[in-house]
C-alpha cells in the first residue's frame, strides 16, 4: 500500500515485492518537493530559488502571494503553460506506470490528471474511483481526488460530488482514499504547518458504514499517523515519496 509517490520510481518498482497486490492511493506527479526544492516541474522550469520562495509563501499561508508569483513565472511560457504541464507529466507517468507491479489497484490524487491515465495504465493495473473490487477475498471502496483549496492543484472537486462517490462506494472492508477523513489530528501536516482538506462525507461514512480499515495518504507529515475512528483502523499510509516504503496490509 502506497500513496504521495510524488515521482519515486525507484523504490515503487519494488514496493510490491512479496505482496499479493500492490494498493496505490495516487499523488504521482511531483509539482514541487517541500522538503528538496530542485525536484520537480516547478524547479525544472523556473529554478531552485523560485521554488524556494513558492514553498515560502504557501508555508506563510500567503497564497495570493504565491499566486502572483507563479503568474509572473508562467508569464514567461507564453500561452503553451497547458502543453509544458502536460508534456512534464506524461514524463512521469510513463516512469511511475512503468514501475507498477501485476497487480495494481489504483486512485487518484489531488495533483494527478486522471485523463492521461488510461494511455499509461497497463492491463495488469487496474484504476477505479468511486468503486468496488475485491481483493483477497475482501471488499476494497476506491475515492480519489482531493477537495477544492485555495491550492488549486489539478484534481480537486467539490464536497458535493466526492461525497457522492463515498456513497456510491457504500459498506466495503476497506476504504482507501487519498485524503483522510476529516479529523484535526489526521489532516494537520507539521512540516507545512497548515491543515489540509479532509473530507467529513468520509468521516461519517466511516462512523455509519464501520469498515476495518480506513486508508489514505494526502497529508505528508501528520500529526497523527494511525488512529481509531469505532471500529475502524484509520492509517496514513504514505508518504511514500519521503519514506520509500510501503505499507502492509495483512490478513
Amino acid at each position: 500500500m502506497v500513496s504521495d509517490v510524488h515521482g519515486n520510481a525507484r523504490d515503487l518498482a519494488r514496493a510490491g515485492e512479496g505482496a499479493d497486490a500492490l494498493v496505490c492511493l495516487g499523488d504521482l506527479v511531483l509539482f514541487l518537493d517541500y522538503a528538496d526544492h530542485s525536484r520537480g516541474i516547478f524547479p525544472d522550469l523556473f529554478g531552485v530559488e523560485n521554488a524556494t520562495r513558492l514553498v515560502e509563501l504557501r508555508t506563510a499561508r500567503r497564497f495570493e502571494d504565491a499566486r502572483e508569483l507563479g503568474i509572473r513565472l508562467w508569464a514567461g511560457v507564453g500561452g503553451e503553460r497547458a502543453a509544458v504541464i502536460e508534456k512534464a507529466v506524461r514524463k512521469q507517468y510513463a516512469e511511475m506506470f512503468a514501475a507498477f507491479p501485476t497487480p495494481t489497484y489504483a486512485t487518484y490524487g489531488n495533483v494527478d490528471m486522471p485523463m492521461l491515465w488510461p494511455e499509461y495504465a497497463a492491463p495488469g493495473t487496474t484504476v477505479l474511483d468511486g468503486e468496488r473490487v475485491e481483493i483477497g477475498g475482501r471488499v476494497f471502496g476506491f475515492v480519489g481526488g482531493g477537495l477544492r483549496t485555495p491550492m488549486r492543484t489539478p484534481y480537486e472537486i467539490s464536497d458535493e460530488e466526492y461525497a457522492a462517490k463515498i456513497e456510491a462506494v457504500g459498506e466495503v472492508d476497506v476504504l482507501c482514499t487519498h485524503i483522510p477523513p476529516e479529523v484535526p489530528e489526521l489532516v494537520y501536516d507539521m512540516v507545512a504547518r497548515r491543515f489540509e482538506r479532509g473530507s467529513r462525507a468520509l468521516l461519517e461514512a466511516i462512523r455509519k458504514t464501520r469498515p476495518r480499515y480506513s486508508l489514505f495518504g494526502h497529508v505528508h507529515q501528520p500529526l497523527v499517523r494511525r488512529m481509531r475512528i469505532g471500529a475502524t483502523e484509520c492509517v496514513n499510509v504514505g508518504h511514500f515519496a519521503g519514506s520509500g516504503k510501503p505499507w502492509a496490509l495483512e490478513w
